[in-house]
C-alpha cells in the first residue's frame, strides 16, 4: 500500500470538498428560504420605525455570546439602541426562561441560539402582550413555543438548504434579512471574524457552507479591527489563525465566563471599545479559565471513579458538582470510555445534566425516550442539556442503557486515519498543503496518520512538571522527533507504532513541522 506523500495528501484532502456548492461567499444561500424570516424582518422593521424597545435574549456559551455580539454590533451599526439579556447559568438557567421573562415588560423580544424549547416562557411573554421572534438551531421538540416567528433551519418545513449551522449563523442571517428589508448599508462580511469563532466552538460540521464561512472568517479574524481580536492576535503571534487556535485557545476563554461566573464578561470582551478594556476583560477571562481547568480535573476524576465501564452509556452524578464544567467532563468521559456520557450535578434534589456523544446515534432521540422523567431538555445530535428529579436518576440510567442494548450504530466513532505516512516527505511544503485545507473540524477532520515500526533512539521528559514526552525516532533511516503531551510513561518498546498529526512549531520567527503523537498503539 502506498504511503502518504505530499501529492497523495493533496489528492485526499481535495476530494473532501468536491461538489461544494458554496465555494465563494457570493454562492452562499440567501436568507429568503428560512421559514418565517419575512415575518420576522417585517416585525423588526415596524419596531424600528415605531421606536419600540427591542430586547435580545442570548445564551451563556460561545455560540450564544457571539450571536448576541453580532446582533448588538449590527444594531449599533444602524444606530438603533437595543437592550440585551444573557442569562446567568446559576441564576436564570438556560435561554428564554420564565425568570428572564420577568425582566421584560414591553416591546419585541428576539432570541439568539435559544428559544425553541421555551414553551412555558413564551406563553408567559405572550400573556404580557410582548411579541417574540425566536432564532435558534437546536432540535425542534414536539411542542412549539408561542412566537410571532421561528427562524430555525431544523424545522421540517424550513427550506433553508444547509441544516447544520450554529445559532450565530441564524442570527447573522436574520441581520442580513433586516438589511435587505430596510435597504441598509451594512457589510455583512464584517461579522465573519466573530462568526467563525461560534461555528468552530459549537462544533458544527466543517463542510460546505460552514467550511467557506470559517475559511473566510479566519482570514478576517487575523486582520480584524476589533480590540478584542487584536488582543488575541497579539497573544497568539501566529502568521495565520487555524481552527485549533479557536478550539483550544480562544473558545475555552470565552466559555469560562458563562461556565464559572457570568457570560456578560465574554460579551464585554468581544465588544470592547479600547485596548485597555480588551486587556482587562481578557485577564479576567484567563483567571476564570484557569479556575475552570482545576475544577474540571477534580470532577472528571470523581466522575471516572463512579463510572461503570460495562454500561452502553456512562451515566454518572455527584452532589454539587459545578454545573459550569459538567459538559466538558461529559466530553472527557465520552472520550475516555469511548461511549456516550451523561454527567449530572445534584443540588436540592434536582439533577442538572450535560450529555455528549461522538457517535452515529442521535442523543436527542435517545434521551426523548425518558421524556416522562425530564423537567427540562434541549440540544442536538451530539450534545444536550437536561434536568430531572434526583430520585429518577437510576431509572433514567436504565432507560438510556436499554435504548442502546440493541443499537446497531457505533457508540463511538474513532478518528479516521488517512494512511501510513512517508515521514521523509514532511517539510514546509507538506505544512502548506495541510494549511490550505483549513479549517478542520467535524466531517473534515484534521488528518492523522500511522507511522509503523519506528525505532526509538531516545526519549526526554519536558515541561516544568516533566509531563510531556519527547521521542527521537528512526523511520526507514529518517530521524525525527515527536511529542506526546501530558504523558510521562517511559516504559516504551524499542519499536513503536504511532498515530500522529503534523503541526506547526513557530519559534523565534522560524517555522518547522512538528510530529504530535495522538496515540502509541503498541503499548
Amino acid at each position: 500500500m502506498s504511503k502518504i506523500t505530499k501529492t497523495r495528501l493533496f489528492e485526499l484532502l481535495s476530494a473532501r470538498h468536491q461538489g461544494n456548492p458554496y465555494t465563494k461567499l457570493a454562492d452562499i444561500p440567501s436568507p429568503d428560504s428560512f421559514k418565517d424570516i419575512k415575518k420576522a424582518t417585517t416585525r423588526i422593521k415596524s419596531a424600528i420605525l415605531n421606536n419600540e424597545p427591542i430586547t435580545i435574549v442570548g445564551d451563556y456559551d460561545v455560540d450564544g455570546v457571539v450571536s448576541t455580539s453580532i446582533m448588538l454590533d449590527f444594531f449599533e451599526k444602524i444606530n438603533y439602541k437595543v437592550k440585551h439579556i444573557i442569562p446567568n447559568r446559576f441564576e436564570h438557567g438556560y435561554g428564554l426562561s420564565e425568570k428572564i421573562v420577568d425582566l421584560i415588560d414591553s416591546g419585541l423580544v428576539i432570541t439568539v441560539d435559544n428559544g425553541i424549547s421555551a414553551v412555558n416562557a413564551s406563553q408567559k411573554l405572550n400573556e404580557k402582550g410582548v411579541d417574540l421572534i425566536i432564532t435558534d438551531h437546536h432540535t425542534v421538540g414536539e411542542k412549539l413555543p408561542t412566537a410571532l416567528a421561528i427562524v430555525n433551519p431544523k424545522q421540517d418545513d424550513c427550506t433553508f438548504e444547509f441544516k447544520d449551522i450554529c445559532g450565530a449563523q441564524v442570527a447573522w442571517y436574520l441581520c442580513a434579512a433586516i438589511k435587505k428589508e430596510m435597504n441598509l448599508k451594512v457589510n455583512m462580511g464584517d461579522f465573519l471574524d466573530l462568526l467563525c469563532i461560534a461555528i468552530i466552538a459549537d462544533m458544527m460540521p466543517m463542510t460546505k457552507l460552514n467550511y467557506t464561512m470559517v475559511k473566510q472568517g479566519l482570514v478576517r479574524l487575523k486582520n480584524s479591527n476589533r480590540e478584542s481580536l487584536k488582543k488575541l492576535n497579539e497573544i497568539m503571534q501566529k502568521s495565520n489563525v487555524a481552527s485549533d487556535d479557536i478550539g483550544f485557545m480562544i473558545a475555552p476563554k470565552l466559555n469560562s465566563a458563562g461556565r464559572m461566573d457570568d457570560a456578560s464578561l465574554a460579551l464585554d470582551f468581544l465588544l470592547a471599545k479600547s485596548s485597555f478594556e480588551a486587556a482587562n476583560t481578557l485577564q479576567m477571562l484567563e483567571e476564570l479559565n484557569n479556575y475552570r481547568k482545576t475544577l474540571q480535573e477534580q470532577i472528571f476524576n470523581q466522575a471516572k471513579a463512579v463510572s461503570n465501564e460495562n454500561d452502553h452509556a456512562i451515566v454518572v452524578w455527584g452532589e454539587d458538582w459545578h454545573e459550569g464544567v459538567i459538559g466538558i467532563v461529559a466530553s472527557k468521559i465520552c472520550n475516555s470510555f469511548k461511549k456516550p456520557a451523561i454527567v449530572f450535578s445534584v443540588n436540592n434534589g434536582i439533577a442538572k445534566g450535560s450529555a455528549r456523544a461522538n457517535a452515529n446515534i442521535n442523543l436527542h432521540t435517545i434521551i426523548s425516550k425518558a421524556s416522562h422523567l425530564l423537567l427540562g431538555f434541549g440540544g442536538h445530535k451530539n450534545a444536550a442539556g437536561l434536568s430531572l428529579k434526583e430520585e429518577n436518576l437510576e431509572e433514567f440510567r436504565k432507560i438510556i442503557n436499554d435504548q442502546l442494548i440493541n443499537c446497531e450504530e457505533d457508540l463511538y466513532i474513532n478518528p479516521k486515519i488517512l494512511g501510513e505516512l512517508d515521514v521523509s516527505s514532511v517539510d514546509l511544503e507538506f505544512l502548506e498543503i495541510l494549511d490550505s485545507f483549513e479549517p478542520y473540524g467535524l466531517e473534515n477532520l484534521k488528518p492523522i496518520f500511522n507511522i509503523s515500526n519506528a525505532n526509538l533512539i531516545k526519549y526526554d521528559l519536558l515541561g516544568k512538571e516533566k509531563n510531556h514526552l519527547k521521542l527521537t525516532l528512526n523511520s526507514n533511516g529518517f530521524v525525527f522527533e515527536a511529542i506526546k503531551f501530558n504523558d510521562n510513561n517511559t516504559q516504551l518498546p524499542e519499536s513503536l507504532n504511532l498515530i500522529v498529526s503534523v503541526g506547526k512549531n513557530e519559534f523565534r520567527g522560524k517555522t518547522n513541522p512538528q510530529f504530535l503523537v495522538e496515540e502509541i498503539v503498541n503499548l
